[in-house]
Parts: structure tokens; sequence; C-alpha cells
């Protein structure tokens, strides 16, 4: 099983719109960054653990824990010309842009703060949110996974 770090903007969805949707799931649509996209299409399997990143907002911190279910898949949202994600490049035979479903899995005990992990930078050398960077899907290493974890558990 592998780990994962999504990024969202809470005012647009939030760690609580996916726990309030049906089965507490939702496809994870509008990726529109080919490395994300390859994590997305060839990295997450289902059963992977996602962490929800909270970004674009007053304290952006790691929220919550999630699971992908499912294959990968075209993102409709490619082709619809009313969607701010559509591309007109992309073609139905040959999508360029794929989503996941996501399921809600908890809520951490409490957020974790960007401005906390920073604190721990030699702890998560090479954790890419640490980077800089504007990847919205990105690796976590299984270190990098428990120690996001015990000090959101005020470990």
């Amino acid at each position: 099983m592998a780990c994962w770090l999504l990024k969202t903007e809470p005012d647009t969805f939030s760690l609580d719109d996916l726990a309030a949707r049906p089965a507490q799931t939702e496809p994870w649509d509008g990726v529109r960054n080919y490395q994300a996209r390859n994590f997305l299409r060839d990295g997450m399997q289902p059963g992977d653990e996602v962490f929800i990143y909270h970004s674009s907002c007053a304290v952006p911190a790691i929220v919550g824990l999630a699971d992908v279910v499912g294959p990968a898949r075209p993102d409709p949202s490619q082709f619809d010309p009313h969607s701010p994600y559509y591309d007109p490049r992309s073609d139905r035979d040959n999508p360029r842009w794929v989503l996941r479903d996501i399921r809600y899995r908890s809520h951490l005990p409490r957020p974790l703060p960007l401005a906390e992990l920073r604190l721990h930078a030699a702890q998560l050398e090479g954790f890419a949110l640490l980077q800089r960077s504007r990847l919205s899907v990105m690796p976590v290493a299984p270190g990098h996974r428990n120690l996001i974890l015990q000090l959101a558990a005020g470990a």
C-alpha cells in the first residue's frame, strides 16, 4: 500500500465535503498537470492511503485521511466545454486526463499545519510539500507518513 497527498482548496471542496458525499466517495477530478496525472493514472492503486491537504486558505494543513477506491478512469470534465477543466485538445479515444475515486476515512486528531511540518524539515527531507511543490498529487514516503500521523496525534 502506498500513501499519497492530495491538495484541495477547502472553499471549493473540503474534507468535510468528502465526508458528506454519498458513500463518502468523490471522483478526484480537475487535475491538469502531467506529473500529477501520471501519479493518479500510473502510481495510485485501489487501497492506497491518501492525506487530504487544505491549501490556499488561512492555515494550510493536512486535515484527514482517505482511501483510493477503484481504477483510474477518464475525467469527463475534460470533454465538457462548460467545465473550468475543459481541454479542447483531449480526445475521447485517447483521453489526456484521468481521475480516481477517493473515499473518506477520517479527520486527523488535529489539523497538521504546513508551518508545523516545516519545523520538522530535516525528518521530512524530500517531502515534495515542503519543497514548495505546486503539484496537487504527490507521493508520501513511508517514514514521512508515519511522522505525519505521529505529529497529528500529538506525539
